[in-house]
């Protein structure tokens, strides 16, 4: 069986000095700011905003397009079936007013007829 490996105080406290200098020096090695591959990746990602930007507000316009065009065609719909319905409405007070006229004009003829008869 394997023994355990006791750590004693300054072994800790080198592996945990070792762990901060691996860190400091990754920071150290980091690029700077103005370092040329730091720019061109910024302007890169300042790129792919913009165009985004732009395809969204591209997808609003068309949007917003098709939403006045939708509206337009429901108008549109409104106007016909209202005139539809005018249509029929005075098609309806054209046959109410042929049907009068001809109730009138057999009243009429059976007035005149019984006129006759009675002059006779």
């Amino acid at each position: 069986m394997s023994q355990f490996k006791e750590n004693q105080l300054s072994d800790r406290l080198e592996t945990a000095a070792k762990a901060r200098e691996a860190l400091l020096a990754r920071f150290r090695a980091r690029p700077s700011a103005d370092d040329p591959v730091i720019l061109a990746r910024q302007a890169a990602r300042r790129a792919v905003i913009e165009a985004r930007e732009v395809r969204a507000r591209e997808r609003e316009k068309l949007r917003v397009a098709e939403e006045a065009r939708l509206k337009a065609e429901a108008k549109a719909a409104i106007e016909r079936e209202e005139a539809e319905i005018a249509r029929i409405a005075a098609e309806k007070v054209e046959r109410q007013a042929a049907l009068a006229a001809e109730q009138k004009a057999a009243r009429d003829a059976r007035f005149a007829a019984r006129k006759a008869r009675a002059r006779r």
